[in-house]
């Protein structure tokens, strides 16, 4: 079988609209799976931010969170590294790239901590809190839980 400049040309063309084709639909899914929306109206949010972020420094919390045994925990701990008191915690926990696994756990407070029942897969997860001080200070986080 001979190699003409006609079979290159058609070997050539086939991979190249493979690899096209690959990049086109991998491009379509991505963005039809992610909405990259952080806040609905980014100038608004950004009226306050520098005042929002001096109170949430200001309470000097540390979030720490854990999935063991299908139950999740949340602790909170100020400076002094012993828990503080949190008014009330809200918090969805989900994947990154997509919010179709999102979940919003029903949370209880037990020997110093927030612990939820779950049912996690494996894989990185983001929980995106909000909880209230009990001046009424809001202290928000997003917090990289890596569940093995």
């Amino acid at each position: 079988m001979e190699l003409t400049g006609r079979k290159v040309f058609i070997i050539t063309a086939s991979a190249f609209s493979v690899i096209i084709g690959v990049n086109l639909t991998m491009a379509y899914l991505a963005v039809g799976s992610f909405p990259g929306l952080e806040v609905k109206n980014s100038y608004v949010a950004s009226q306050n931010f520098d005042a929002d972020r001096a109170a949430q420094e200001a309470l000097g919390w540390d979030v720490a969170a854990d999935v063991e045994d299908d139950m999740l925990t949340i602790a909170f701990t100020g400076r002094n590294g012993y828990p503080v008191e949190v008014a009330s915690l809200e918090a969805v926990v989900g994947r990154a790239t997509h919010v179709q696994d999102d979940v919003e756990p029903d949370f209880a407070y037990h020997d110093g901590a927030f612990t939820a029942p779950v049912d996690l897969r494996p894989g990185n997860w983001n929980i995106r809190l909000v909880a209230t001080a009990p001046d009424g200070t809001t202290f928000r986080q997003r917090v990289v839980l890596k569940v093995d």
